[in-house]
């Protein structure tokens, strides 16, 4: 099923798909990464220094689907362009108690549009839902500021594991979709350019009449 570990030995990739987390430091970018990878919490984390990944394998729509998720300091600094290439996704995380973090949101919009692929897949993620009575940031403000933007939404709580396994599957499912929809355009388009000399006049061999070899050779307009 789609939300169960799976062992990359024990079945081929189908695809990898690589997703960035970004934001402010102290948001829980690296507590969410640790929930989702190996269903950990640590009340004591420190500063990531530098990008880390972690892994995790699922199986979607019957695919065996690799994510690769990478982690960075929240610092402007420890982001270069080389950590948002190939990206598919991106999780841009804010806590909902830190309204900086939340209005810092734009900038790191900018940046991530300005060195990502235009496909690539954003959600937007309110941290520290536990929280609620600090809450510095309206959902109403979220939802529409990723309405606003074309992101997905979603509040999480990595230190109660809510809403973390549902953001990740969710952003996984939709770059699957589309990865899925351009494989789809990709093969109708090689189809279309294959078959766009039929308008050109050429013959169409039904299965079971193709001519003999020797037909093939005096034959110009069909067969009778």
């Amino acid at each position: 099923m789609s939300n169960l570990y799976r062992g990359d030995f024990n079945s081929k990739i189908d695809y990898v798909f690589k997703i960035v987390l970004i934001g402010d430091s102290a948001v829980g970018k690296s507590q969410l990464l640790a929930r989702y990878a190996r269903n950990e919490f640590s009340l004591d984390s420190k500063a990531t220094i530098g990008v880390e990944f972690q892994t995790r394998t699922l199986e979607i729509d019957h695919k065996t689907v690799k994510a690769q998720i990478w982690d960075t300091a929240g610092q402007e600094r420890a982001v270069t362009s080389a950590y948002y290439r190939g990206a598919m996704g991106a999780m841009l995380v804010y806590d909902i108690t830190k309204r900086q973090s939340f209005d810092h949101v734009v900038r790191w919009l900018d940046e991530l549009r300005s060195h990502a692929d235009k496909n690539i897949v954003i959600m937007l993620i309110g941290n520290k839902s536990d929280l609620g009575s600090l809450r510095a940031v309206p959902v109403e403000d979220a939802k529409e500021f990723a309405q606003r933007e074309n992101l997905f939404f979603m509040e999480t709580s990595a230190l109660e594991a809510t809403n973390v396994e549902p953001a990740f599957l969710n952003i996984l499912t939709e770059i699957y979709r589309v990865v899925s929809k351009k494989a789809l355009v990709a093969n109708e388009e090689a189809e279309s350019g294959g078959n766009s000399s039929l308008l050109k006049g050429t013959k169409i061999v039904v299965p079971g009449q193709e001519p003999l070899p020797a037909e093939r050779k005096s034959s110009c307009c069909g067969y009778s």
